[in-house]
């Protein structure tokens, strides 16, 4: 059996550019591997590297672009985590003012050992790590997007649930989707509260897939047993108004189901919730809508 194709973290990128060339173009239904550095490419390196003596110009890249060879505006990119192997090595911050507990604190790095699929904080702290990517998007429509926010192109949208088995459906905006991939993290609270989950390098095998003609407004990501929407906004109501409105589209465009029972459908078996929302926060915030697969909300754009 041939080695799988790997994509070294050399390759990356800080913005989602309308106009970005590709390093390689794979085949739908193609596997390979990406290698990612941690969300402060490599800064980091012990607890007297904080948020005051790191370039903030250097956060959040994302290994890529990868060209899907046929993806054309109107498809969705079919993105599945098959695996994601972290460094041993991660980090957290805080800072004053930044976060919901931001009063409390003064700037300050803790850094984690990851192994044998526990994360170490200290000796009296250690937990399951949960491994998943922050940011995983595709360019734009026009213009150039930073890798900090997220939007209907993906980025930054720091979904703890974009871990092993997740597929991430991406609205296609480019010939070639221009695929990046980044931020892991060894574990994520919702809403992320400090601003940074255990962040860390490491591995991810990735299946890429097309689905043509079909497209979300917005990303939805596809679990064993559920369906999840994102909205993102300047306002935690606003965001989660759309991660509602885009899984409402879903039911009533996709499976034919009536408003009203689409309504009370999300209500009585879905869970609304926020990815992030580091308040107050001068970027945006992400909102996500997560329902039950059943036998009639199968899996996303395939009538």
């Amino acid at each position: 059996m041939s080695e799988l194709l790997r994509i070294s973290k050399e390759h990356h990128v800080f913005h989602f550019d309308a106009n970005a060339e590709p390093v390689v173009v794979v085949d739908p239904g193609t596997i390979f591997e990406i290698q990612t550095w941690d969300c402060y490419t490599g800064q980091v390196t012990s607890e007297a590297d904080t948020h005051r003596t790191i370039n903030n110009d250097l956060i959040n890249s994302a290994t890529g672009p990868i060209g899907i060879r046929g993806a054309e505006p109107g498809d969705s990119l079919s993105v599945t985590l098959l695996d994601i192997q972290p460094d041993e090595i991660g980090s957290a911050m805080c800072q004053p003012e930044w976060g919901q507990l931001g009063h409390h604190v003064k700037d300050a790095t803790r850094m984690f050992k990851v192994k044998d699929g526990f994360v170490t904080m200290n000796d009296r702290v250690s937990f399951p790590s949960s491994p998943m990517f922050g940011v995983i998007g595709v360019s734009p429509a026009s213009g150039s997007i930073s890798t900090m926010p997220a939007g209907q192109h993906g980025g930054n949208m720091d979904n703890n649930l974009h871990g092993i088995g997740a597929t991430i459906h991406l609205p296609v905006f480019q010939p070639g989707a221009q695929l990046g991939i980044g931020d892991m993290h060894a574990s994520m609270g919702d809403g992320e509260i400090c601003g940074t989950g255990v962040e860390i390098g490491g591995i991810g095998t990735i299946k890429v897939d097309l689905i043509k003609g079909k497209h979300g407004n917005w990303p939805v990501t596809e679990t064993a047993d559920s369906i999840i929407t994102h909205g993102t906004a300047e306002d935690i109501n606003e965001a989660m108004s759309i991660a509602c409105e885009e899984a409402y589209r879903l039911l009533v465009d996709e499976w034919s189901f009536t408003p009203e029972d689409a309504f009370i459908y999300l209500s009585v078996a879905g869970d609304l919730g926020v990815a992030q929302n580091v308040h107050p926060c001068p970027g945006t915030v992400i909102a996500k809508m997560k329902f039950k697969k059943i036998a009639a909300v199968p899996r996303p754009f395939r009538l």
